[in-house]
């Protein structure tokens, strides 16, 4: 009797333990399955209130003279003149290419926003600075022995990006201010089929001449209006620099003054240049890490927004963000990438707002691409 009374304790206590242990494999099953089912997160979207604010940036200084950054290589005293005269197109916003990309986001604000609040002022300040005169003489100006490589080749991406965007601009305006531009565009266009073949190791720096940079807008331009020739020089130039790359530092970076992180540039490009297969074996052994769903990056600091230079760790933030959300948007498995792009976006786009003149000429361009996904 007490053998059997024992026997049955032993059972009973041997349940227990398995109801206790099934309760803990099933809690530890939820416990992973609220991990795994958590909301990737979603990019973040320019709305009509933050392009309104916005658009004030570019409206604000693209007829502004001064202060001003020429960059001009002088030949001689006959060079000298003031910045409208040098460029009466691209005269504003402190210097060329702000300029440029400052009228390339009023036209995206415009095309993405019919009901922009300040559409009116925005197109007629684009028409009174896009003229075919006007352009005449910034053409004139690419032609002058000593400026040949003229804002070479962060200029020159920003002037096909702004092309590229007028040519999608389905509006009578749009039309005009295509047509004005186009002598310059075809100058740019040349500069690039003439220029790449020469450039035997790419630069990799954080600031304007940054060649992946300046090969991923020119591509763009270059598909959207099939300009084969173009895409097949920047295709078979980003492979030659680039398809043997291997393990990108990114812990050396950001340097002091970035505005665009070499790794994540290159990132940028060969994501548009590569098939499918071939982008994935290369990411796997350029950047594996951003596979990993716990990649994070830190996100740029500024000390003094009103120095020129430091300020443009802001800019690093957006760019980064755009490679990302780019990555993220054209190939499955880089969701959660979504998450380290808005953090940086969020870090930095409160301080557009007041800016001081070192930051707000040019920053809104960033940020405007970054939010506006539909432009990649």
């Amino acid at each position: 009797m007490n053998r059997i009374l024992f026997l049955m304790l032993i059972l009973a206590f041997s349940n227990c333990n398995k109801q206790d242990n099934t309760q803990k494999e099933t809690s530890k099953r939820a416990e992973s399955d609220k991990v795994i089912s958590n909301p990737i997160e979603k990019p973040l979207e320019l709305t009509l209130k933050q392009a309104n604010s916005l658009a004030d940036l570019p409206l604000t200084c693209l007829q502004i003279e001064y202060p001003n950054k020429l960059n001009q290589t002088l030949g001689s005293k006959e060079n000298l003149g003031e910045p409208k005269e040098l460029h009466p197109t691209f005269y504003g916003c402190f210097d060329w290419h702000s300029s440029v990309h400052g009228h390339w986001s009023l036209v995206r604000l415009l095309r993405a926003f019919p009901d922009l609040e300040k559409r009116e002022e925005a197109i007629t300040k684009l028409r009174q600075n896009i003229t075919k005169e006007n352009i005449a003489v910034e053409v004139s100006y690419f032609a002058e022995k000593h400026n040949k490589s003229f804002e070479r080749t962060y200029g020159w991406a920003w002037l096909l990006k702004l092309a590229e965007e007028l040519h999608h601009w389905e509006d009578p305006v749009a039309r005009e201010l295509e047509e004005n531009l186009e002598p310059l565009t075809a100058v740019i266009v040349q500069k690039y089929l003439e220029f790449l073949p020469k450039l035997t190791y790419p630069i990799r720096v954080g600031e304007h001449t940054n060649t992946a940079f300046g090969l991923s807008f020119a591509w763009d331009y270059a598909s959207s209006l099939e300009h084969q020739g173009l895409k097949n020089s920047i295709t078979s130039k980003a492979k030659e620099f680039y398809q043997n790359d291997k393990d990108c530092p990114l812990g050396w970076e950001p340097s002091g003054y970035d505005f665009l992180s070499p790794c994540f540039e290159e990132v940028d490009l060969m994501r548009r240049v590569l098939s499918n297969k071939e982008f994935d074996l290369w990411i796997t052994d350029f950047m594996p890490q951003l596979k990993a769903k716990d990649f994070s990056v830190e996100v740029g600091k500024v000390s003094d927004r009103t120095d020129g230079k430091l300020v443009h760790l802001d800019g690093l933030n957006f760019s980064r963000a755009w490679v990302l959300y780019g990555l993220a948007k054209q190939y499955d498995g880089y969701e959660h990438l979504f998450a380290v792009a808005n953090t940086h976006i969020k870090h930095s786009l409160p301080n557009l707002v007041g800016d001081s003149y070192e930051g707000g000429h040019w920053l809104g361009s960033f940020a405007i691409y970054t939010l506006d996904t539909n432009t990649k």
